[in-house]
């Protein structure tokens, strides 16, 4: 039943912005550094990467000299930067918002808006969405987040702004003006110091001060999109869509050449049965993804992270590229059981299909003996009933009972 009080189901786009992205996840799992300044970036000679809240509020900065950093906080505990592991949780992070909704386009490493107009009728109102995302983020990474609710994406980036750090803030329709207008101009999403420096100079400091200075005075002054553009954006009235986006290629990575899903378990655990369980879930889940998009591929991987958030990755190449998910999950699984655990309790499995082509080019060689169809015909099958009836409709006899997962 809806809420009357929750102001939030006119406005179906979220923005989720990391906390500190870098910093936080450079200090997850140092108690040490709980209270502390901290700062990552390179040497004495290097720049400022990222600062936690602790650290700005010293003054400091991302891309200030490390020198001048060290001289505003004395204090701050300098962590080199792991790009790999940076990148690794940023991709985990991307896979639970997809979760929530496939509408989802990737800005960059730490921040993506939602389209969830599809998940309120499963998932809530997005205020609700958004307390969702904020929960799954912190239990499974460690980090925190920040999100916009609004109707449209640059008020809801605005939003995660003001929501900072950790908190949510919703901007409804009927309220975007009296939030917007006495913000100052740099504050309107995609306008950079430079252009900042330019409307101040010409008298235009606030938001309100943008909104009622006439398009054409704009238009001459900054140019005939920018100052259309800008005017828009100072009522609010960008209404662009979100449109799923994978992410950029960062740190030299190529994007859309892999397709993965992780969970995280509702309680840490050492039980074989019930990881082996679980990485079936998820071969289903990358197999289904793989097959919309008519891709194939011979590498599969897994990511285990145990209780104390050590993480570790091992892949295994197949003789032929695949999109079957029984090949899939029956990789995984031998993954999982080289690495030999014991006692080892683990809080999160992941499954991922590397090095993915076109079907089209893949050409399967039959065995002596094995029909013409099989598993590849099955899973065909069982994606025709879960777009008809449902992700319920049908699943393996071993995935039947409860969950031990986490899942949106």
């Amino acid at each position: 039943m809806t809420d009357p009080a929750d102001l939030s189901w006119d406005c179906p786009v979220l923005h989720v912005d990391m906390d500190a992205f870098y910093a936080s996840v450079a200090a997850r799992g140092r108690p040490d550094l709980a209270g502390r300044p901290v700062v990552v970036g390179g040497g004495s000679r290097g720049v400022v990467l990222s600062a936690n809240y602790l650290a700005r509020e010293r003054g400091v900065r991302s891309a200030m000299p490390m020198t001048r950093a060290r001289r505003l906080c004395p204090r701050a505990v300098v962590l080199a930067p792991d790009f790999d592991t940076f990148s690794s949780v940023s991709s985990s992070v991307i896979e639970t918002f997809r979760r929530v909704t496939p509408l989802v386009e990737v800005l960059s490493l730490d921040e993506a808006f939602l389209d969830v107009s599809g998940s309120t009728r499963r998932l809530g109102s997005p205020r609700e969405i958004a307390e969702q995302v904020r929960s799954y983020v912190h239990d499974e990474q460690g980090i925190t987040c920040s999100v916009g609710v609004a109707a449209a994406p640059s008020v809801a980036k605005l939003g995660s702004r003001l929501a900072k750090p950790d908190g949510v803030v919703v901007v409804p329709p009927d309220q975007v003006v009296a939030v917007l207008h006495p913000l100052d101009v740099g504050d309107l999403y995609g306008v950079g110091e430079k252009t900042r420096s330019l409307l101040h100079r010409l008298g235009l400091v606030t938001v309100g001060d943008v909104a009622r200075t006439p398009v054409p005075t704009l238009q001459r002054a900054l140019g005939h999109h920018l100052g259309a553009h800008l005017h828009e954006l100072a009522w609010g009235a960008d209404r662009r869509p979100v449109v799923a986006r994978h992410a950029p290629a960062f740190f030299g990575g190529e994007p859309d050449r892999s397709m993965g899903a992780q969970e995280t378990f509702g309680f840490d655990t050492d039980d074989r049965d019930v990881v082996v369980r679980e990485l079936l879930r998820l071969a289903g889940r990358v197999g289904r993804r793989m097959r919309v998009a008519g891709v194939a591929g011979r590498t599969v991987a897994i990511t285990v992270r145990f209780a104390d958030f050590t993480t570790i990755t091992r892949s295994r190449t197949l003789p032929e590229a695949t999109d079957v998910t029984s090949e899939i999950h029956r990789a995984a699984t031998r993954l999982y059981d080289a690495l030999g655990l014991q006692r080892a309790r683990v809080r999160l499995v992941g499954v991922r299909v590397e090095g993915l082509v076109p079907c089209v080019r893949v050409h399967r060689q039959l065995l002596l003996g094995e029909p013409e169809r099989g598993w590849r015909e099955a899973d065909r099958a069982v994606d025709r009933a879960i777009r008809r009836f449902g992700s319920d409709a049908v699943a393996p006899a071993s995935l039947l009972g409860g969950r031990a997962t986490r899942s949106a």
